[in-house]
């Protein structure tokens, strides 16, 4: 292995730092986290709101402005991967597991606790509103904030040929320094933020794949005990998996999870009230376009009891920044030879309408069973937790038990080529951008991830775990606005292609 970089050293003893925090001392770890979330997004939801949004402005403006038409890359070059490879990597990327824990979930949670600005006025309203933040929370926002991190990555490698690291997108603000402690600061951030981004996910994965066998199994409880073997035997098979390269464990791997997800949502699309579900997508893809800016405004200022907007817009904006050096940086390892238009339309168009149509079948199955049927989805949720909703639903329907085991192997397999995509990209930007960063580094950096999201676990279970992503997203959110200073900058040097 080559000789080790600063930034791989500092970032690794911090890592180190806070397992070992959490295992010696996990209350006082619990403690510290939360007190310190508390007062972000007590003080700064304001922020998140205003940034996320800004980077959605930011990406609207790249699809409409001339310089859309400049490429990723040569003039010359065509894009390295088709587009069945391409979209297949940014869904596993981007939110897979996560689709899977919150599709039934988080619109059951939002029909029995809508949020309170809104004029509730019986279920059918109720209903509505529960989709259409789930479109939201799930939809533009995000895809645009890995849009802007990703392009910014993928035009100065692969355009101005600088690193694969964070650092090399500051060249045009801070010269030469990148290559000095700011530069080393950015990326030990980035570092930071995707082991803490990542490690929530793969809790949550955790979590549900726990919940799936308890639930298909007898006398097997989804227990912390259990949890720990399924992080184990799961971090085994993404170190394999690692070894493989970019070419063949994860672009297959990639492409498994694709058929998989089709697989179990067009079973519930058509097992399920499949007239409701497309009803349902229509409408609140329509209201969610008409409330788009209001909602993404919102902040409940003149309801100061309500945690609303602190628990759930602001966790989610915070969750997708803390993701966005991962997603970023493996988006734009997949993109060369895009157009900027081409390349942020596909980022946030096809994962938006995908994203919105998952919801409406999980979602809607969810909420139709509830309220249509008398099955009460939401107390099984209340009495086992969130993993337990996606089971839940599967189970009111023939061939159910089948389709859990499918849905394990599911979430499994996101668990898999997201930590494998994570481990990728860490081992890129703890090796100054190295695109096929050597084995031994990815290795440490999985048992770094899947260390991180024990310690989590087993010091706060799932709250623990976001408590640490708004954490690790504060600093980077900073370091995302400068980066679009820095890339304007760079591509006002440009020449614009002429249209063809």
């Amino acid at each position: 292995m080559k000789k080790l970089t600063p930034v791989f050293i500092i970032s690794l003893v911090i890592a180190v730092a806070f397992i070992l925090w959490g295992v010696i001392a996990s209350e006082n770890m619990e403690s510290v986290t939360t007190d310190i979330q508390a007062f972000i997004t007590g003080q700064f939801g304001w922020f998140y709101l205003l940034a996320a949004t800004g980077f959605v402005a930011f990406a609207i403006y790249l699809i409409f402005s001339p310089i859309g038409r400049i490429k990723l890359g040569d003039e010359d070059e065509e894009p390295e991967y088709n587009y069945p490879t391409w979209f297949a990597f940014l869904f596993t990327a981007g939110m897979g597991i996560g689709l899977v824990f919150w599709g039934a979930a988080e619109p059951m949670y939002h029909l029995f606790t809508p949020p309170p600005a809104e004029n509730i006025s019986d279920d059918a309203t109720a209903a509505g509103i529960a989709l259409r933040y789930s479109f939201f929370h799930w939809g533009v926002h995000p895809w645009a904030i890995y849009s802007v991190v990703a392009l910014a990555l993928a035009y100065f490698k692969f355009r101005k040929k600088s690193p694969a690291v964070m650092s090399a997108a500051f060249e045009p603000l801070l010269g030469d320094r990148v290559n000095g402690p700011i530069g080393t600061t950015i990326n030990v951030i980035v570092v930071f933020a995707t082991i803490f981004g990542v490690a929530t996910s793969l809790g949550f994965g955790t979590a549900q794949i726990g919940g799936g066998i308890a639930d298909i199994s007898e006398g097997i409880s989804n227990n912390i005990g259990l949890q720990l073997g399924i992080i184990a035997v799961v971090t085994v098979l993404y170190m394999i998996s690692s070894q493989t390269g970019l070419d063949v464990g994860i672009k297959y791997l990639s492409r498994a999870n694709i058929v998989l997800a089709f697989l179990l949502m067009l079973f519930l699309l058509f097992a399920g009230p499949t007239n409701y579900i497309m009803n349902a997508f229509t409408q609140t893809f329509g209201s969610y376009l008409q409330n788009f800016i209001g909602m993404s405004f919102r902040i409940d200022t003149f309801n100061p009891e309500s945690t609303w907007v602190e628990d759930w817009t602001i966790f989610y904006w915070a969750w997708w920044i803390a993701w966005a050096p991962f997603v970023g940086t493996f988006i734009a390892r997949v993109s060369r030879g895009r157009t900027i238009r081409e390349f942020v339309l596909g980022v946030i168009a096809v994962p938006t309408i995908f994203g919105a149509l998952w919801f409406s079948v999980f979602g809607g199955t969810a909420m139709n069973l509830q309220l249509e049927q008398g099955i009460d989805i939401y107390q099984t949720i209340a009495d086992s937790g969130e993993e337990s909703a996606l089971f839940a639903v599967l189970s009111q329907f023939n061939f159910g038990t089948v389709m859990s085991i499918v849905a394990i192997l599911l979430i499994a397999s996101f668990f898999i080529t997201s930590a494998d995509s994570a481990t990728f990209v860490l081992g890129m930007q703890t090796t100054n951008g190295s695109l096929n960063p050597p084995n031994k580094v990815k290795f440490i950096w999985g048992l770094v991830q899947s260390s991180t999201a024990a310690v989590l676990l087993l010091s706060g279970g799932l709250a623990a775990l976001q408590t640490a992503s708004i954490i690790a997203a504060f600093p980077f959110a900073i370091i995302m606005i400068f980066m679009i200073i820095s890339l304007m900058k760079a591509l006002r040097t440009e020449k614009i292609p002429p249209r063809k």
